[in-house]
Order: structure tokens, then C-alpha cells, then sequence
């Protein structure tokens, strides 16, 4: 079962309140999925996913219009995702699902499909709104990546990873700053890999202390080090070569926003 935790909160009512719903939907289709008792699955195949279809226009609207509202920079990428949620759910209510075969092959894709959702979207994009300061913002700042006392968890080694996590974003930040340096996909592309590298090295580090001490919030935790992993992983390199100094603001308005946000969040309730 998916629990509805602290790191999966924006602080937004609303917002929140919603996705409790889509964790509700999710547990439901698992129940649906391992149902052995119900061989045949059609109509509560075809509730969920109009659930799902009501459920998607009522809180993308509500989302964009409150992200427009606050003139939020990240609106047009999420207006974006969401039309993918839209659409994917909607190829799946094309899919002949009177077959009970076909049924069982429905609700694993959808369940994969949630999953993947609840860790990309929710846990990496979502829990930002709001928090990102407007672009311009930025680059009115010298370099606001500065790892100051606010960020200590009182954890030797993970105050000593974060810290070297914001100097990696640090370079990130100084190369926005480059105006003289036209082509930057060599650094951009290092930078990424030296941060992959770098994060799932810490994110291991910090879940195996976690373990030790037996944190209650382990798994909360290993969801969203998961969906900024994926983040990472996914990035498209020949979008990152055709509008490198767009993709590098954009880059730096997540990576510090969400590091800053988790270790303020998250981080600092390890106990």
C-alpha cells in the first residue's frame, strides 16, 4: 500500500488534499490488481479509470490556476505533464478490456504508470510549487547556492554530502554566469553526470543511515531520492543542446529549489 506521508505534502491544502485522493486511487487499483477472488474486473476496471479522468481534470485545473495565480515559472512545464497523464489515461480507456486477459495487463500498466507518476511528478514537481523563485530572480544573485547553518542536520556525513552537493549546483549556477562561454554542453553534460554520480552515492549514504537508526521515515525518503534520481536520468540531451542556457536556468531553479526544500523539509527531521 502507498501511505499519503509528510514528504509527499506542498504545504498547499488544496493541492494536498488531492493527492491524498490519487493515493487513495492507486491502493485501489493494487487491491483491484491482486483481487483473485474477482475474475472478472471489467466494471470497476472502467470506474477507476473514469475516476481517474474526473480526478485528473478537477485537480490539473485547480493546480495550473493556482500556479498562474502566483505566477509560479514551472506552469508551462506542468500544464505539459499533465496533458501526458491526460492522454495516457485516456489511450488506456480505448483498450478492450472485456477479455479478463486483457484486463489483468490493464490495471498492471496502470499501476506502473501511478508509480512512476507518484515518484516523477508528485515527489519532484509538484512539492516545488511555490517555491521557486521567479527566474530573474536568479540571476540577480551572484550565487545562491551558499550552504549556510539553516541546512545542518546535526549529521556529520550528511551535512558533509550536502555540502558538496551545493557545490556541484554551485558550478551549475557559475556557468549560467558564463556569457562569454557560447557553447556549454560539455560543462552542462559534465555537471550532470558528476551530480548523478554524486547523489545516488549520498541518497545510499543517507538511507543506510536512516536504516541504522531505524527512521520511521525511510521509506518517505527513498520515494523522493528516487523521483530526483529519475529526474536526472531522464534529462534529454538534445533538448540540453539546442537551448543550453534555458535548460541551464531551468536546471538551476530545480536543483537548488528541490535539494533546499527536501534538506529543509526532510532531511532535518532524521532523528
Amino acid at each position: 500500500m502507498y501511505e499519503f506521508t509528510q514528504d509527499c505534502l506542498t504545504g498547499i491544502q488544496k493541492i494536498d488534499e488531492e493527492h491524498e485522493k490519487l493515493f487513495g486511487l492507486i491502493n485501489q487499483t493494487l487491491k483491484l490488481l491482486h483481487n483473485e477472488m474477482l475474475q472478472d474486473k471489467y466494471h470497476q476496471v472502467i470506474e477507476i479509470l473514469e475516476e481517474l479522468k474526473e480526478y485528473a481534470d478537477r485537480h490539473f485545473a485547480g493546480e495550473e490556476a493556482y500556479m498562474a495565480a502566483i505566477n509560479d515559472p514551472e506552469l508551462e512545464l506542468q500544464k505539459e505533464q499533465h496533458m501526458i497523464f491526460r492522454e495516457k489515461i485516456d489511450s488506456m480507456d480505448l483498450r478492450n478490456i472485456s477479455e479478463m486477459e486483457n484486463q489483468q495487463e490493464v490495471l498492471e500498466e496502470l499501476m506502473r504508470y501511478l508509480t512512476r507518476w507518484l515518484y516523477q511528478h508528485i515527489l519532484s514537481s509538484d512539492i516545488m510549487i511555490g517555491k521557486m523563485p521567479p527566474r530573474q530572480e536568479w540571476k540577480h544573485q551572484d550565487n545562491p547556492c551558499v550552504f549556510t547553518e539553516q541546512y545542518l542536520t546535526g549529521i556529520p556525513l550528511i551535512d558533509g554530502e550536502h555540502e558538496t552537493l551545493f557545490e556541484i549546483i554551485g558550478e551549475a549556477n557559475a556557468l549560467v554566469k558564463a556569457e562569454l562561454l557560447h557553447d556549454k554542453y560539455d560543462e552542462i553534460v559534465g555537471i550532470l553526470d558528476r551530480l548523478e554520480e554524486y547523489t545516488k552515492e549520498h541518497f545510499r549514504d543517507e538511507e543506510e543511515y536512516m536504516e541504522s537508526i531505524g527512521y520511521a521515515g525511510l521509506e518517505a525518503q527513498k520515494m523522493a531520492h528516487h523521483a530526483f534520481v529519475s529526474k536526472l536520468e531522464e534529462v534529454d540531451l538534445d533538448q540540453v543542446d539546442q537551448n543550453q542556457q534555458e535548460y541551464l536556468e531551468g536546471l538551476m531553479e530545480f536543483l537548488f529549489g528541490w535539494l533546499s526544500n527536501h534538506i529543509l523539509k526532510s532531511d532535518k527531521l532524521i532523528r
